[in-house]
């Protein structure tokens, strides 16, 4: 059975916002979420046309879906986009802060702007949104936000210190939120080792990085789809229980 197949109807009559949803983890999430029942709100930044290919992707599955431009870095710009998807979609039940960038550069090497901008866009805006939707989730009584994260978060690596203090605050926000939120709003975070997707690339990460991503014992890189199931467990009644989890497919990466 697909991943797809076992979670048909889980998300029936739901609204999804997933930022940075217009390729890699994101987009394969967007599909999924869609493939469980959920209406998507697909929030880009200055991506129109592969936004535009994932929303026809989406209703063509039956399902309702709507394109979001805004920076999620920015709290105005965050406080558009959910009056804009509450307009379009109706209210967010599921919350997925996929939105990330990834820098391997040593840290003394690293410039002030470019640790500012990574912080940004993969912590910040987790805070931004999250605290958005928060208010209209506690009005409804129910509510679930996934947290993208990564195995570097938890284990570390030289030269990707931005990205793993990035990531290892995502873990916490997580953890504390799910804590502040509980019980009828979960917050739970996936951590996934490498992936199929454009941040793992030679333009982006080096042949010794690349090289330690296949040391997994798994062997291989994973496939956004299977991230993208752990995700829309999480967002589903089947994951009721889950409070402040991470969940890691990574091929064995970390074991925590």
């Amino acid at each position: 059975m697909s991943s797809s197949a076992a979670f048909a109807g889980q998300l029936a009559g739901r609204v999804a916002l997933v930022t940075g949803a217009a390729t890699g983890i994101g987009r394969a999430t967007a599909l999924a979420l869609a493939h469980a029942g959920a209406a998507v709100a697909v929030n880009h930044l200055r991506q129109p046309d592969a936004a535009a290919q994932l929303v026809r992707e989406i209703e063509a599955l039956g399902a309702r879906a709507a394109a979001f431009d805004a920076d999620v870095t920015r709290a105005a710009d965050v406080a558009q986009l959910l009056t804009a998807v509450e307009g379009e979609l109706g209210p967010v039940d599921v919350l997925v802060n996929n939105a990330g960038v990834i820098l391997e550069k040593p840290l003394t090497d690293t410039r002030e702007d470019e640790w500012d901008r990574l912080l940004a866009v993969d912590l910040k805006s987790v805070f931004l949104t999250a605290r958005a939707v928060l208010p209209g989730m506690r009005a409804r009584g129910r509510g679930a936000i996934v947290n993208i994260a990564s195995d570097l978060g938890i284990l570390g690596r030289a030269n990707f210190t931005a990205y793993c203090a990035a990531k290892a605050g995502v873990i916490g926000l997580t953890r504390a939120l799910a804590r502040e939120v509980a019980p009828h709003i979960r917050v739970n975070a996936v951590a996934p080792g490498a992936v199929h997707t454009a941040m793992v690339s030679p333009e982006l990460m080096s042949a010794d990085s690349l090289a330690q991503e296949l040391s997994a014992p798994q062997g291989r890189i994973a496939e956004p789809s299977e991230i993208a199931a752990s995700v829309v467990f999480l967002a589903s009644d089947l994951a009721r229980f889950y409070c402040g989890q991470v969940l890691g497919p990574n091929g064995g990466s970390a074991m925590p």
